[in-house]
């Protein structure tokens, strides 16, 4: 719902809103204009010496005005000459004639009304609603994402488009709430909606006298220039007329003979609020003010294409579900939760395994749980998570459908998500939490997917197979970016003598010369997938160079049986592979010069050794490894080694199972360094761990051990993004 909230308004009124905000921050230059030409109003002038030293210069005078733009001006008549002209608030000389650019007039009325008279008007205070709308809901789904509003700051991961978005809509959020209600006042304000001051004049009676010199009227006196806002002359034929005084404090009434206040009028509450309001929207009067709103107003036209890039795309991610049967002829009930379409990639390719498989299935939102499944012998669950543990677009409405639903059937829910991430697959957590708390029978037990494993969904589907009683082989492949042709240019080869090879291969762009591709952009940490020959299935390798070190570094540990590995570490100098890369955001250090705890073992030290190597700014690095032997398996030693002599890299901690004594392990290394490792993290050290789920898991208990001591948790941690991990 939220989505719909916040993508419908800016698709349908982006043109409009393009309009307002362009044109609003191009008027939002006028008030640094105004404050550069115009002469600043210094306290200490009267308003009588003022109007005394023009009405000295002109025939007749009108009235004196103090502009929005901050410039005094006076209306006059010199015989048949009638003009306005700017005056010098200290002296009363004239500066010259007082005009509204053409330009200005014309933008200020495609501001307020896109030329177009009052329903113009009507369509840019709908945009002001809009705008406001469109804030406050990405505000929301922003927070969502980001894990609440603690988190409102951390740093935006994603597409470019979607870092982007949020990155300018978090800049220009305050500017556009403030542009936006106080745009819905005026348009309200100018329909009547809100009522005008409603104080009665009173009845004045003038002397009469002989008129008196302005610049001898008591009351004028009394009153500064600087807070003047018009004085306006009696008619000079008519005694009985009197002067009109208007400040901020309200309305003043003034014998021209004898220069006694006759009646004063206080400004109301809502006197002062629509100054207030107006001053808040256009900036007059407050330049800082007006150049903030016009900056923020900029972010809109990048809001709205962003947005429409990532609407596009999220539209077209979604695929389209072929021989869906009825829900209610459906044996099988495929409910699918998501946020960005991927997790609908996994149900198709379910789906249609399982019509090949004979099954009649009916794949729908998690939004849509029918009440009753009149022949649905199954349901499956297959739900992502959104920010802090929510639930995603599709299934924010599933947890209160199924307390309606009166007929259980044997159930499963697939997770997926990121173990980066300090709620990982929370919502299918609760979503299981809930069928077990109303008895429904399980057909599987609750299986996790981290970032969109091909692999353990396979699996997944074989232990689906198994109770289903017949075969059932999930391929997924999910849309990827162009693949490029990538020629091996150099290997080093470790481990052999313990049993365990690694290679560290390094790629460059197939051919030579002009007719040579290129390497894509990437940062180490990153994620290369690579097609094996006759698969379809891409297998995913951490990055352990970026696009600057002019070659695509990966190191690839030999796996029994794995096809990509085997065929990774069969090849030669010269040979190719067919490859793309996906980005990485979650597990990247973090900006700043704050220390880092690089924490890996075996190929895991792949992506940390592309992090030391980058290193420019000799931030505090200090690496943990774990490996089986010093003589055979030492990745990187040399190239380490220089890393220390360069001070990219601080300190050096290895950990080998089979050297002296037995050997140690990485989670020994920690726990023996405790006290240092704790005086990093009470400095704001960001920890990163690379490498096997089983070492990651020992480092967890041994890290929980090192930080209880600061009243932290790797909890908290992982919330703050200061514990990041890319495990496998």
């Amino acid at each position: 719902m939220l989505r719909r909230l916040h993508s419908l308004p800016g698709i349908m009124l982006a043109l409009g809103l393009a309009v307002v905000t362009l044109t609003g921050a191009m008027l939002s230059v006028e008030p640094v204009l105004d404050r550069l030409a115009a002469p600043e109003i210094a306290h200490g002038t009267s308003v009588a010496t003022l109007a005394e030293a023009v009405a000295a210069r002109h025939q007749s005078i009108d009235s004196i005005r103090k502009r929005a733009d901050g410039s005094i001006t006076v209306a006059f008549s010199d015989g048949d000459v009638n003009g306005v002209e700017r005056i010098d608030p200290t002296t009363g000389a004239g500066l010259g004639p007082y005009r509204i650019s053409a330009a200005s007039r014309f933008m200020t009325n495609l501001h307020r009304s896109f030329l177009a008279g009052d329903a113009g008007r009507a369509a840019a205070g709908t945009g002001a609603l809009a705008m406001l709308v469109l804030t406050a809901s990405g505000m929301m789904m922003l927070a969502r994402r980001l894990g609440g509003w603690r988190a409102l700051l951390r740093p935006i991961q994603g597409t470019p488009a979607q870092r982007w978005h949020g990155a300018l809509g978090r800049l220009a959020a305050a500017g556009l709430v403030l542009s936006s209600l106080t745009g819905m006042w005026m348009s309200a304000s100018t329909f009547g909606f809100i009522p005008e001051s409603q104080v009665a004049a009173p009845a004045v009676v003038a002397s009469g006298g002989v008129p008196a010199p302005v610049g001898t009227l008591a009351a004028l006196k009394s009153v500064d220039v600087a807070d003047l806002r018009e004085l306006t002359f009696p008619a000079p034929d008519d005694r009985l007329d009197t002067y009109s005084l208007r400040t901020s404090a309200g309305e003043a009434r003034i014998d021209m003979a004898t220069g006694a206040q006759l009646a004063f009028m206080p400004a109301t509450a809502l006197d002062r609020l629509q100054d207030l309001i107006r001053m808040l929207h256009t900036g007059r009067g407050a330049w800082v003010l007006g150049l903030w709103l016009g900056v923020s107003s900029l972010a809109v036209p990048v809001l709205g294409v962003t947005g429409i890039v990532l609407w596009w795309r999220r539209r077209a991610a979604r695929p389209r579900i072929t021989m869906n049967v009825s829900a209610r002829t459906a044996d099988t009930v495929i409910l699918v939760g998501s946020e960005g379409n991927s997790t609908w990639g996994f149900a198709a390719t379910l789906h249609a395994a399982l019509t090949v498989a004979g099954h009649r299935v009916h794949t729908a939102a998690m939004n849509e749980l029918a009440p009753v499944y009149a022949s649905a012998e199954r349901l499956l669950i297959l739900t992502a998570t959104h920010g802090d543990g929510a639930a995603p677009a599709s299934a924010s409405k599933f947890l209160a459908r199924l307390a309606t639903m009166k007929k259980p059937v044997p159930v499963t829910v697939l997770g997926f998500g990121d173990r980066n991430f300090a709620h990982f697959c929370r919502f299918a957590e609760e979503v299981s939490a809930a069928f077990t708390a109303r008895g429904w029978p399980w057909l599987l037990p609750m299986k996790r997917i981290d970032r969109r494993s091909a692999q353990e969904f396979a699996q997944w589907g074989q232990d689906l197979g198994a109770v289903l009683g017949h075969d059932l082989v999930l391929t997924h492949v999910a849309e990827r970016p162009k693949t490029v042709t990538l020629e091996l240019a150099e290997r080093e080869d470790y481990g052999v003598a313990v049993g365990a090879p690694v290679a560290i291969l390094r790629f460059h762009g197939a051919g030579a010369g002009a007719k040579a591709s290129r390497l894509p952009s990437f940062e180490a940490g990153d994620l290369v997938g690579i097609l094996p020959p006759g698969d379809p299935m891409p297998r995913f390798y951490s990055l352990a160079s970026s696009t600057r070190d002019g070659v695509l570094e990966i190191c690839v540990r030999l796996r029994e049986g794995g096809l990509c590995s085997t065929f990774l570490h069969a090849l030669e100098p010269g040979d190719r592979i067919e490859a793309y890369v996906r980005e990485n955001p979650a597990f990247r250090p973090a900006k700043g010069r704050g220390p880092l705890i690089l924490i890996g073992a075996g190929a895991g030290i792949g992506p940390l050794a592309g992090f030391v190597r980058a290193n420019d700014a000799g931030r505090p690095v200090h690496l943990y490894w774990g490996g089986r032997s010093a003589a055979s398996d030492f990745l990187y030693e040399h190239e380490l080694a220089q890393h220390l002599a360069e001070r990219r890299l601080t300190s050096l901690n290895t950990a080998f199972s089979r050297g002296p004594n037995g050997g140690a392990y990485i989670q020994d290394r920690l726990a023996a360094d405790a006290p240092r490792l704790r005086e990093l993290i009470r400095q704001g050290a960001q920890i990163l761990v690379c490498g096997g789920r089983d070492m990651a898991q020992a480092v967890t208990l041994a890290l929980d051990t090192v930080v209880q001591p600061l009243g932290l948790d790797l909890a908290t941690l992982k919330s703050a993004g200061r514990y990041v991990e890319d495990v496998y």
